[in-house]
């Protein structure tokens, strides 16, 4: 599978070098370049691009347009949607991931039709589990 992630840090730096390890074929994106080296192992096989994923030139070298899935994982709900929104409605790229924090934006996006994934709400449901209430 062809896979973009936008966005080096723990989440998606574990992500890239699980789906490299799988031998997947991977590029990563990231506004920083120091995040690649803080992040991925050395013997990372994939792509490391330097730039802005909701730059639609980025994501062309990237590979967007031959890509399988996207996955957004930076700190920033609205360029996580965003960007998320280029790659499946400008270049129908056929399963896109979407890191919400809020929850309520969460259910928007949703709506909207992109799968998410609010770490608050996972987080809690965990906490929750583990209390045994």
């Amino acid at each position: 599978m062809k896979v973009v992630i936008m966005g080096c840090g723990r989440v998606g730096g574990a992500l890239a070098t699980r789906l490299d390890e799988e031998n997947h074929e991977v590029t990563i994106l990231d506004l920083n370049e120091y995040q690649f080296e803080r992040f991925l192992p050395d013997s990372f096989g994939g792509r490391k691009i330097t730039g802005n994923a909701v730059d639609q030139d980025v994501l062309r070298r990237a590979g967007i347009e031959e890509a399988d899935a996207f996955v957004a994982l930076t700190q920033g709900d609205n360029r996580n949607a965003m960007a998320s929104q280029v790659a499946k409605h400008i270049f129908n790229v056929p399963r896109v991931v979407c890191r919400i924090y809020d929850p309520i934006r969460e259910e928007m996006y949703n709506d909207l039709g992109l799968r998410t994934i609010s770490p608050t709400r996972v987080g809690a449901k965990m906490a929750w589990e583990e209390l045994g209430v």
